[in-house]
């Protein structure tokens, strides 16, 4: 597995790298090839932060923990992540290594996150590339990042650029572009 470090408001010693680069390269047996790993360290109102974003054959699995421990945020966030591919295992038999997931003895549940409302200020600018998928490959996306939606061109649609989102009464919702210029 590959890794990329970044430090926010903290310098991360070699004993925690090594440490981090242990336990996420534990993760690598579920994926037939080698993945990427990004790994921010931070401190935020004195607390340890840890953010581990995984990418393999398109997929990408994010956790991040925030505890008093920097070694206990990284078990804790390689544990979600962990939680992630278990409980969409079905959906992920596909693209993970054949008889990666035998062992189910992983409790499923996810802690809830609070995100704060902001005004309407962009804080954050990402660029990515579309990629084609089903509406249901794009919501096992969307679940697996944690976000409430999620852009895709959509092979159903002829690539039509699609979002799939969580309704709050439960399910998810698909909006399309008709291809039509008013």
């Amino acid at each position: 597995m590959k890794f990329t470090f970044t430090e926010k408001r903290m310098d991360s010693s070699e004993e925690l790298r090594a440490y981090t680069m242990r336990k996420v390269g534990k993760l690598d047996r579920f994926f037939k090839t080698e993945g990427e790993a990004a790994i921010t360290f931070s401190i935020e109102r004195g607390r340890f932060l840890a953010e581990i974003t995984i990418r393999n054959n398109g997929l990408f699995f994010r956790a991040s923990e925030l505890t008093n421990d920097m070694y206990a945020s990284v078990d804790s966030g390689v544990a979600a992540i962990e939680r992630q591919i278990r409980r969409n295992k079905t959906r992920l038999e596909k693209r993970l290594r054949e008889g990666a997931l035998e062992r189910d003895d992983v409790p499923s549940f996810a802690p809830a996150e609070d995100e704060a409302d902001e005004e309407f200020r962009i804080v954050r600018n990402k660029r990515f590339s579309i990629k084609p998928m089903s509406p249901e490959e794009a919501i096992l996306q969307m679940n697996l990042l944690g976000h409430e939606f999620f852009v895709f061109k959509n092979m159903e649609a002829e690539d039509a650029i699609s979002v799939v989102y969580k309704r709050r009464q439960g399910g998810y919702g698909l909006i399309c572009d008709d291809g039509e210029e008013e």
